[in-house]
């Protein structure tokens, strides 16, 4: 009898104890206990019934469990009706309002650099050969494309088309689509030309001998190959994907129209969304594919390991003379330049890294050989750097294009979703 009055008894503190947590939780998450016990109509809501005590307990302590129910029912409910509307401005807002530029393409026919502006869904147009004074906050584009007919939005990959001037541009994340505007376009404008890709698409390459368009896809990893012009819904001509292609976290793309060879870059985030756990970090790396690969396909090389340097790259951009990949380093704040041959844990032929370059998270670069130039799009600090083919190490740039102060730090917004708060430090954190 003592040993069942004994289990009634730590069941029934059991029940108390969850209880208690249960009442501690809901004034936690309610915020205005006023609020909760104006209804008068409130009740306890359960997810599943609560299962009958009456075989274990014994009455006086049903009754206590009872007048637990009844405190619950009269306090702690919550219901849509009870929400109210808090319509007044922030206090504070914290918003970058200068560009952010992730990617870059430099026409040379129309002595023109391209930049897209991620920040504020534009791309901006500047002469080649502006360079920002250092006591001027920021040089005037000759022309922008911007506004919601434009249909850009977490704008990133660029392409120009030197034949015709035509403008390619990558939304990615929210418009999954690829964005052709025509020639000299300004403005609140129309594109010309739509092609729908899947979500997370990020850079866009042409092979022109070919008449190819390639779009990398981040995940699941995939190059997608589309005939030059396509739009709408058109399906791709060849898929690289699968298990043997080395793929992971797709990013960058460039194309050797002259070797017939493409280069993939992978950040190295890999799983198969198919098998829950199978998530995997692998070391960044640079994969190449011959232009007529399709299906699972093994890559002909594959550039990788600790001496490359690689860190989370961006753009890449191939120099069609030498054959060599000039790749946007956006972690490592370098620029990393390999043979078109390299294969395995090989160092850069050359890196451009240091105080002077003036690179901050470089994310897209654009080789103009005619010129013999390369230019870079600094996410950190909204500027556009060009440097000479021939620049290595801590090579200051030739001219610069700034859209914001000098000194000017970008906060890199990209979509915050959630934010906190360290009373610690006093900061807050936002991951995008």
């Amino acid at each position: 009898m003592r040993a069942k009055s004994a289990g009634r008894s730590a069941i029934f503190a059991g029940i108390l104890a969850i209880a208690f947590g249960v009442f501690s939780w809901s004034l936690l998450t309610t915020p205005d206990l006023s609020v909760r016990q104006s209804t008068g109509s409130a009740r306890l809501v359960s997810i599943e019934q609560l299962p009958d005590y009456a075989d274990v307990c014994a009455p006086e302590e049903m009754s206590a469990i009872a007048a637990l129910h009844a405190e619950f029912e009269h306090n702690t409910s919550v219901y849509a009706a009870d929400t109210v509307e808090v319509n007044r401005p922030p206090v504070r807002t914290i918003r970058d309002t200068y560009p952010i530029y992730s990617s870059v393409a430099v026409d040379p026919v129309r002595n023109e650099v391209v930049l897209q502006d991620t920040n504020l869904f534009s791309i901006k147009v500047f002469n080649r050969l502006e360079n920002t004074p250092a006591n001027v906050d920021a040089s005037t584009p000759k022309r922008v494309i911007i506004g919601p007919d434009t249909k850009n939005e977490y704008n990133n990959g660029l392409y120009v088309d030197l034949a015709n001037g035509e403008t390619y541009s990558v939304a990615m994340d929210t418009a999954d689509a690829i964005f052709t505007f025509r020639a000299g376009a300004e403005g609140n404008t129309e594109p010309m030309r739509v092609l729908d890709i899947p979500h997370r698409g990020f850079q866009v390459t042409i092979d022109e001998e070919r008449q190819e368009l390639y779009s990398t896809n981040q995940y699941p990893p995939r190059l997608l190959v589309f005939r030059k012009g396509a739009s709408g819904n058109e399906k791709p001509l060849r898929v690289i994907e699968g298990q043997r292609t080395g793929l992971a976290d797709v990013h960058g793309v460039a194309v050797d129209s002259q070797r017939k060879l493409v280069f993939v870059g992978n950040w190295g985030n890999s799983s198969n969304y198919k098998v829950a756990g199978s998530g995997k970090h692998l070391p960044p790396s640079i994969t190449i594919y011959s232009t007529d690969a399709n299906g699972d396909a093994a890559p002909l090389r594959t550039i990788q390991g600790p001496k490359t340097q690689l860190n989370w790259m961006g753009a890449f951009s191939l120099d069609p003379e030498t054959g060599n990949l000039w790749v946007a380093n956006d972690v490592g704040n370098s620029i990393l330049v390999f043979r078109g041959t390299d294969n395995g844990d090989v160092a850069p032929m050359k890196v451009i890294k240091g105080e002077t370059t003036r690179l901050d998270h470089p994310a897209g670069i654009s080789i103009d050989t005619k010129n013999k130039e390369v230019w870079v799009s600094n996410m950190g600090n909204s500027s556009a750097t060009a440097y000479s083919l021939t620049a290595a190490g801590n090579a200051a740039p030739i001219r610069t294009i700034r859209s914001a102060p000098v000194g000017w730090k970008s906060l890199k917004f990209g979509k915050p979703q959630v934010v906190a708060y360290d009373s610690k430090r006093e900061e807050y954190l936002v991951p995008n």
